[in-house]
């Protein structure tokens, strides 16, 4: 019982570390764009993305022709980008809960990898303008 809680205090509070977190000054105007490929029980799961001023969106397609739409909160650091979201799904899929992390991976190019609650776990290629 201690575990859960202490689970969910630590992921609560990592998630309003992300949202209250300052931007820099020179965020990102023009959207970083990628694509993601995972799995979920056995089917294969898409999306596609974009992210702007450390707010991302993601559209995506998961088992049993479920659609959904993701709104993604980023933190900017250095190098990598931790980020949570939450997004809707149909098929019954309902409320989706997603967190992940891209990682800068040259000048124009970077990579992550995240879980979301109905497409499960995914890597993602993006490119950087």
């Amino acid at each position: 019982m201690k575990i859960a809680v202490i689970t969910k205090t630590i992921i609560t509070s990592f998630g309003l570390l992300i949202l209250l977190a300052p931007q820099r000054t020179h965020a990102q105007l023009v959207p970083q764009p990628w694509v993601s490929v995972g799995g979920k029980d056995g089917d294969v799961t898409y999306s596609v993305g974009a992210r702007a001023l450390n707010w991302g969106a993601e559209l995506g397609f998961g088992p049993d022709s479920a659609t959904g739409f993701d709104l993604l909160k980023f933190l900017s650091l250095p190098v990598v980008s931790p980020y949570l979201g939450l997004g809707y799904y149909s098929e019954d899929k309902g409320l989706a809960v997603s967190g992940g992390v891209q990682v800068g991976a040259g000048d124009n190019l970077f990579l992550g990898v995240g879980y979301n609650s109905v497409r499960g776990i995914n890597g993602q290629l993006g490119i950087k303008f």
